[in-house]
C-alpha cells in the first residue's frame, strides 16, 4: 500500500534529501544530499529499509504533516519537539502515523538539522539520479504548505524501535586531515589553529559554516597565488581576512582560498549539526589515522540495526527477565490474618 504525505505547515528550510548525486563534480555540480548522512542511516535502520530512501530534512524547524494512509515514520538527527495529535513522540525512534492524524514537529532543542523518514521513502521524480534538492544548483525546491509528497511502497511493518542518542549536536572535537595547502600556513599558525576554541557563527547554511575565534585571523604564505582547484565538503577554507569556513554538502566544486585542512567524513556531521554559538576544536591527524577512522565509521553505520531496542520491552523477548524485580512489597499474607484475629 502506498500513501502521500500532506504538508499543512512547514519551516523555511525543509527539503527532500537523500545521499546526493555522485559523479557530477567535473560538471560543476557537488554531490549535495543530506547535511547529516548519519541521520539518514539511522532512519533507514529504524524503518528497516535502504539508506538510499529520501527523507525530509528540516533545518531548525519542522512543520505539520498528515498521511493519506497509515504509514511508518522515524525521527532522527537534531532533536525536535514532535507529537501526533498532541501525544509527544520519542526522538530517534520509529512510530506509526495513522491516516488523517496530524504530526507536528516543532523547533530543534539542540543541533541544526532534524529528519523525518517515511516508510518506503519519498518517491518524487529523480533528477540526475537522485531526489535530493540542491537549491544552489536549481535542482528541486524547498517544501511548502500545500505540497503533497508521494511515498514509495513500504515493505516493512515494525515500529516502536529506538536508537541510543548521539552526542554530535552540540559541537565538540573535530578531526582534520592536512590539505594540499596546509604547508603554506606557517607552523605557528597551524599550531594556533589546533589550539584555538572556535565558535560556530550564525552565518551557516548547506554550502558552508563559518567559525570564529578571539584574536587575529590565520595568515598564509602565498595565499594570493593559490590556483583555483577542486574542493569538497569538509575542506576548511581560510578567507582573505583569515576566517575559516568549513565547506558543507552544497559547496561549490572549485575554489581559490587556501585550505588549512579537511574535516574527516565521520566528523563532518558534527560541524553541520553544531548550532550557532556551539564550540568547536579542530585536531590534526595523519592520513593513516583518517583511513582507520573512516573504516570504523562505515562499520558503525552498518551495525546500526544491531543497536535497535524496543520502546516498550516485550517480556517474552527479555533474556535478562529474571534479573528484574517485577513485584515489590510481597508478603506471606500472615500479617492480614493476624490483624483479623486481633
Amino acid at each position: 500500500m502506498t500513501a502521500d504525505l500532506i504538508v499543512h505547515r512547514t519551516g523555511p528550510g525543509v527539503t527532500v534529501q537523500d545521499q546526493g548525486r555522485a559523479g557530477y563534480l567535473s560538471f560543476g555540480l557537488s554531490r549535495g544530499g543530506a547535511a547529516d548522512p548519519v541521520a539518514l542511516a539511522e532512519g533507514a535502520a529504524l524503518l528497516g529499509q535502504s539508506p538510499d530512501c529520501a527523507a525530509l530534512e528540516m533545518a531548525g524547524m519542522g512543520g505539520r504533516f498528515e498521511a493519506s494512509n497509515d504509514i511508518r515514520i522515524a525521527l532522527t538527527g537534531a532533536p525536535m519537539r514532535a507529537a501526533i495529535e498532541g501525544e509527544a513522540l520519542r526522538w530517534n525512534a520509529s512510530h506509526t502515523l495513522p491516516k488523517g492524524a496530524k504530526l507536528d514537529i516543532g523547533p530543534v532543542t539542540s543541533g541544526s538539522y532534524g529528519y523525518l523518514h517515511l516508510g518506503g521513502g519519498i518517491d518524487t521524480a529523480p533528477a540526475l539520479g537522485a531526489r535530493a534538492a540542491h537549491l544552489t544548483a536549481g535542482l528541486g525546491k524547498a517544501i511548502e504548505a500545500g505540497d503533497t509528497l508521494p511515498l514509495g511502497a513500504d515493505k516493512g511493518s515494525d515500529t516502536g524501535l529506538c536508537l541510543p542518542a548521539d552526542d554530535r549536536f552540540d559541537g565538540g572535537a573535530v578531526r582534520v586531515l592536512p590539505s594540499l595547502q596546509t604547508q603554506l600556513f606557517p607552523q605557528q599558525q597551524r599550531d594556533r589553529f589546533a589550539d584555538t576554541q572556535f565558535t560556530r557563527d550564525a552565518r551557516a547554511n548547506r554550502m558552508g559554516v563559518q567559525v570564529t575565534c578571539d584574536g587575529p585571523g590565520f595568515e598564509v604564505e602565498g595565499g594570493l597565488s593559490v590556483v583555483s582547484e577542486i574542493i569538497v565538503p569538509g575542506d576548511i577554507q581560510i578567507t582573505g581576512d583569515g576566517t575559516p569556513f568549513v565547506l558543507m554538502a552544497e559547496c561549490q566544486t572549485t575554489g581559490g582560498y587556501p585550505r588549512i585542512g579537511t574535516v574527516i567524513p565521520a566528523d563532518l556531521p558534527r560541524v553541520a549539526q553544531a548550532p550557532a554559538g556551539a564550540k568547536l576544536r579542530f585536531r590534526f591527524i595523519t592520513l593513516d589515522e583518517g583511513v582507520a577512522l573512516h573504516r570504523t565509521h562505515l562499520q558503525r553505520l552498518a551495525d546500526l540495526p544491531k543497536a535497535l531496542t524496543p520502546l516498550i520491552r516485550d517480556p517474552a523477548r527479555m533474556r535478562d527477565l529474571l534479573s528484574y524485580q517485577l513485584i515489590s512489597g510481597a508478603t506471606a499474607g500472615r500479617e492480614l490474618d493476624r490483624k483479623d484475629t486481633e
